[in-house]
C-alpha cells in the first residue's frame, strides 16, 4: 500500500469515527460539548480526506468523487482505497 493509499485510508476511518460520534450525540443526549468538539474536528477531517483526494496523484476517478460525497465520504473512500491497494 502506498503512502497516498495508507494516508486517506486512516483520515478516513478518522472522519468516519467523527460523523459516527456526531450521529450518536444527536440521536442521544445531544451534549454541547461534545457537539462543539466532534463538529469542527469532523470538519476537518472531511477537508483532508477531500484535499488528498483531489490532489494526490494517481487515484481512480471513483476514489476522488467518493472523497467529496458529504456523511458518506468516510465509507466511501475506505472502500475505493482498499480496491485500489488490491488492484495497483
Amino acid at each position: 500500500m502506498t503512502p497516498l493509499l495508507r494516508t486517506l485510508s486512516v483520515l478516513s476511518a478518522l472522519e468516519l469515527v467523527s460523523v459516527l460520534g456526531l450521529l450518536l450525540n444527536l440521536a442521544t443526549v445531544h451534549h454541547d460539548a461534545v457537539s462543539s468538539i466532534l463538529g469542527p474536528t469532523h470538519g476537518a477531517l472531511y477537508l483532508a480526506t477531500a484535499v488528498t483526494a483531489l490532489l494526490g496523484g494517481g487515484l481512480a476517478t471513483r476514489t476522488r468523487v467518493g472523497a467529496l460525497v458529504p456523511v458518506l465520504s468516510g465509507p466511501l473512500t475506505m472502500v475505493n482505497v482498499r480496491r485500489e491497494a488490491r488492484n495497483p
